[in-house]
């Protein structure tokens, strides 16, 4: 999280200075001019810069959801490409204009004095919006490209609330800063990580279709570099380089680095060498009282500097340099009164009538519409670009009429409105005949009953198939959509195609059962002569065994309870006479317990190993469960392992870990094939995951030991949990991609 939270800070933090200092200034421009009614007028503006700043956010994130993964993508580059352009106008704006911005802004707000109160809301509205909308552009990029939001926005916020302590000390005249060197050093960090986002906008719209050379890569490193290690994480989360680019990627990010540094760094120099002639031409020359206030002056109580400052200064009023105050013309003596006109003899009409005083509105009138004005134009952009599925036709259903009443749909979310006319319940998806992918289906159709199909429909091929009870599928006329393609469909497996990798497993499941036999009978013998030292090893080695099994669990049947089961619920705990099996050998072995308490069960364990090992080939193994064993094992172990719930003394959580965490390794070898072609990103992100946890757990491995889960630090226990829980998420796809469909 961190690693992404770094830019968003830089931009919060410089942004954030930016604003901060045109309010300092704005505000103290008034209080020197005696304008302090006027301040609310400033706040206003600033709470609506803040609004609209938040309303385009929301606009962004909620616009770019509601449209398809191809538009997505291209969606995404361009604002991208849009907010390095931002970025970079920024840059080089502030590097020239950044030693005289203060004194605009004074100018502007004297102006605004005298033109009402409208024009100074304006004026502080604009000021500060800039930055704002800015701020946002950036803000969302970073967190599309790191795909999450909590670090991005805990870094713009970190950034915000400093350049707000920031501009407080600078106001307050407690702080000296060198902004002009701040603005440099950060403007050249701020071209680095534009030219990231750069090239991270040119992968998306190469993923978009809009751009070419999608599959044309400079170079591949997934298969040397872990994606997951620290190194690897800050260099995506920071500079936005990742192990495969390709060559309009790499083109993109060195053009870019190489033309807008060159430029900035050469405009740096420009603006000292301007600066050193000044300085000599001006040497001898006092400065004048009131001189103006430079990006670099102090912005205290009296916004004062001496012309062409670079510092910001405190600590008190300086002599050559006092505060700049606004002009005030002073109005004009009378004249004597003996020049002055004979006043006007008296109205002889009929009295008039007294004026009634104007009404004057609430003070919290304007605050609250400035905000409310952003906020509801922003929901009804939302609203437009997010409709409402569109109300598509009625398609009936039966069992031997399959989509009467479909025709092609416009491009877009579509809600189909099922009804089912046969007589059979009826499994119904909208598919693609050519592949028979599924971009959308519902189980159990009801006979009589009507229900909504939801689905993006892009460029493509679609058809109805109905799979009533009695298994006799039925599939529509084929529709064309014109238009480029992009709605997503999943290639449905059968079992059949699950039959390869489940044959493949349950030969792995029996060798690993053959060697648990030899393993337990081991480690009975080793307790009968009393050996239970080397009974603790061959306890360690045996279970380790068993919980790379994982996946197989269910089929084992009651044997699991007797090899593996805990003592939870028993009304003897530890003691009761039902406890068995492998933690009810480690409580004795670890406890201090006599030999011969632990001999009958020992013999037990390795008798139920063995009977486990003749029953495994006739029990029946359901294919379906392979993909949900892939996520289900690394489920137990965090949910039991990383909290030492089963630890019975040996301390040993992290070792079974690593032995669940090898057998959900083997259960994604033989499921490879049919993930590699329905979702191509998906191992090697998984495998990138399973490293990045080997390598903790590894790291808690000493010889023959494990550090035990209660003795690891915070630090170290944050991070094996927030790994395993990295890797689950990621392998959460894969029941729903092979789950075995009647369609196929």
């Amino acid at each position: 999280m961190w690693d992404d939270a770094f830019p968003s800070f830089l931009i919060g933090l410089r942004e954030g200075l930016e604003a901060g200092l045109i309010v300092s200034v704005l505000v103290a421009t008034l209080v020197r001019a005696g304008a302090k009614s006027r301040l609310p007028q400033v706040w206003t503006g600033v709470l609506a810069a803040i609004a609209l700043s938040m309303s385009f956010g929301a606009v962004l994130t909620f616009t770019a959801a509601s449209l398809s993964t191809t538009a997505q993508e291209a969606f995404g580059g361009t604002l991208s490409i849009v907010a390095v352009a931002f970025v970079t106008a920024m840059v080089f704006w502030m590097r020239g204009s950044a030693r005289g911005f203060a004194g605009e802004i004074k100018e502007k707000v004297t102006e605004a004095l005298a033109m009402g109160s409208g024009v100074l809301v304006l004026t502080s509205f604009l000021a500060v919006g800039r930055e704002g909308l800015e701020t946002a552009l950036f803000l969302w990029t970073t967190a599309r490209a790191a795909n999450e939001s909590a670090g991005p926005l805990t870094g713009a916020g970190i950034g915000l609330v400093l350049a707000a302590v920031l501009c407080w000390g600078l106001y307050r005249r407690v702080l000296r800063i060198n902004l002009t060197r701040f603005f440099t050093v950060t403007g050249v960090v701020l071209i680095v990580i534009a030219a990231g986002v750069l090239g991270y906008g040119l992968r998306d719209l190469q993923e978009g279709t809009v751009l070419p050379g999608g599959t044309a890569y400079a170079f591949d490193l997934s298969g040397s570099v872990d994606a997951g290690s620290w190194y690897s994480t800050l260099l995506q989360g920071v500079l936005n380089l990742t192990p495969a680019m390709t060559w309009l990627q790499v083109a993109g990010y060195v053009g870019y680095l190489a033309v807008v540094m060159t430029l900035f760094v050469r405009g740096v120099r420009g603006v000292r060498g301007v600066r050193g002639v000044r300085e000599q031409s001006g040497a001898g020359v006092p400065a004048r009282a009131g001189a103006g206030v430079g990006a670099g002056a102090g912005v205290g109580a009296g916004v004062g500097a001496r012309a062409g400052a670079d510092e910001a200064v405190a600590g008190g009023k300086r002599a050559d340099a006092p505060p700049a105050v606004p002009s005030v013309t002073p109005p004009a003596t009378p004249p004597p009164a003996t020049e002055r006109p004979a006043a006007p003899p008296p109205a002889t009409g009929p009295p008039s009538t007294p004026t009634t005083a104007p009404t004057r509105r609430p003070a919290w009138l304007i605050p609250v519409a400035v905000v409310a004005v952003p906020v509801l134009l922003a929901g009804l952009v939302v609203a437009l670009a997010h409709p409402k599925p569109a109300a598509g036709e009625t398609v009936a259903v039966s069992e031997t009429d399959c989509g009467q009443g479909f025709t092609a749909p416009e491009p877009g979310r579509q809600d189909f409105l099922m009804h089912n006319t046969g007589n059979q319940t009826s499994e119904v998806y909208l598919i693609d005949p050519s592949s028979n992918a599924v971009y959308g289906e519902i189980e159990g159709l009801a006979p009589g009953t009507t229900r909504d199909l939801v689905a993006t429909v892009a460029g493509g091929t679609y058809a109805w198939r109905c799979v009533p009870a009695d298994g006799r599928a039925v599939t529509s006329k084929a529709v064309r959509v014109g238009g480029a393609a992009g709605a997503h469909a999943v290639v449905p497996v059968s079992e059949r195609d699950l039959a390869a990798p489940l044959k493949a497993y349950r030969a792995y499941v029996d060798r690993g059962l053959a060697t648990l036999v030899t393993q337990t009978q081991k480690l009975s013998d080793d307790i009968r002569a009393g050996r239970l030292g080397t009974a603790r090893t061959d306890w360690l080695t045996a279970h380790r065994t068993y919980a790379s099994l994982g996946a197989a669990y269910g089929t084992f049947e009651d044997f699991d309870q007797k090899i593996d089961g805990r003592p939870d619920g028993l009304p003897g705990g530890v003691h009761d006479k039902d406890f068995t099996g492998f933690l009810r050998i480690e409580y004795g072995l670890w406890h201090g317990e006599p030999t011969s308490g632990l001999k009958g069960v020992a013999q037990q364990l390795a008798k139920d190993s063995a009977g486990l090992k003749k029953a495994f080939p006739h029990q029946d193994f359901d294919s379906a469960d392979l993909p949900l064993r892939a996520h289900e094992i690394l489920e137990n172990t965090l949910q039991f392992e990383l909290t030492g719930d089963t630890d019975q003394g040996s301390g040993t959580g992290l070792a079974t870990a690593d032995a669940n965490l090898a057998g959900t390794r083997e259960l994604l070898v033989v499921l490879k094939p049919l993930l590699t072609t329905r979702a191509p990103r998906l191992l090697p992100t998984v495998d990138a995951d399973i490293a990045r946890l080997q390598e903790l757990l590894d790291s808690a491995h000493h010889g023959t030991g494990w550090t035990p889960v209660d003795r690891l630090d915070r630090t170290a226990k944050a991070r094996l949990d927030g790994a395993t829980g990295q890797l689950l998420e990621d392998l959460s796809p894969v029941p729903d991609l092979l789950e075995v469909r009647k369609s196929a």
